[in-house]
């Protein structure tokens, strides 16, 4: 085998494995840091389902017909989209003599795993998103909204109560920015921006990203925040200084063509009680 075919299968292998790829959350969705012990006692709770604030349509014309809610992309796009690259990536093999033998069955290999993938990724964003008629629309993406109906029969969680919030801090500020913050970051992360990561994670957090980063080489992360809130749990003060929880939850795409997925993760966020040094992400938490 000469150098070019060589160098055509090792292409066409990287591409097929770029597609296949996961998409992960910052820190690789573990726990990683400065953990709460606070947080850690807390009662498992379900995630929470992401919906959003509808807005009231205008009333049709008398006699006009009512109007169709959008309906989801489907996966099966990306699925097709799959097996016709397949068959591109066939052509090129046949093209260059490798049609059978090895190559062929890596080639199928490769596609198998992909299709599989796309199905899977599939039918967890069918569980995840919930049913309903009315929709938003978020990064350009329509994540659908829970019925009144449906959201009355789900399950009441307890409202939280923080621990150790002072009576002045502004808490609704706090945590505009907490979620400015972790989008910059997941942008950040995707495209392996260390030295953006470096400015809001402390050092052993910085550490263990960017170790992450270098472990994935040259691919970039696909995660798309399609809705995000958050929750101040509570600020725990120690001897230097103070430790604030923030869960944040939402919903995520971990592909361009992949359905919105719930998430839910604690970010523990560090401040020295001296000093002009601002909140840094310390510890990432994930709820048992």
């Amino acid at each position: 085998m000469n150098v070019k075919k060589i160098l055509a299968v090792l292409l066409l292998a990287a591409t097929a494995v770029s597609l296949v790829a996961e998409a992960r959350p910052m820190g690789g969705g573990r726990s990683i840091g400065r953990q709460s012990q606070s947080v850690s006692r807390m009662p498992a709770a379900p995630a929470p389902s992401p919906t959003a604030p509808r807005q009231a349509a205008p009333a049709p014309a008398p006699g006009a017909p009512a109007a169709m809610p959008p309906k989801p992309a489907s996966p099966w796009k990306g699925i097709l989209g799959g097996a016709l690259l397949g068959l591109g990536l066939g052509a090129l093999f046949s093209h260059f003599g490798m049609g059978g033998g090895i190559f062929g069955t890596i080639l199928m290999f490769m596609l198998v795993f992909w299709v599989v993938s796309m199905l899977l990724r599939a039918l967890r964003g069918k569980q995840a998103a919930p049913a309903g008629p009315a929709a938003f629309t978020g990064n350009g993406n329509n994540v659908y909204a829970m019925p009144a109906q449906q959201a009355a029969a789900q399950p009441q969680q307890q409202a939280h109560q923080p621990w150790g919030v002072p009576a002045d801090f502004d808490t609704a500020g706090f945590l505009r920015v907490a979620k400015s913050n972790f989008i910059r970051l997941q942008v950040a992360w995707d495209k392996g921006d260390v030295a953006d990561i470096r400015e809001f994670t402390t050092p052993e957090v910085f550490a263990e990203l960017k170790m992450q980063i270098t472990e994935r080489g040259a691919q970039t992360d696909y995660t798309d925040v399609v809705q995000i809130d958050a929750e101040l749990l509570g600020i725990e003060t120690g001897e230097s200084d103070y430790l604030a929880s923030v869960k944040f939850y939402g919903a995520m795409k971990p592909a361009p063509d992949a359905l919105a997925e719930p998430f839910q993760e604690v970010w523990n966020l560090s401040k020295p009680k001296s000093g002009a040094t601002g909140w840094m992400l310390a510890g990432i938490q994930q709820l048992a």
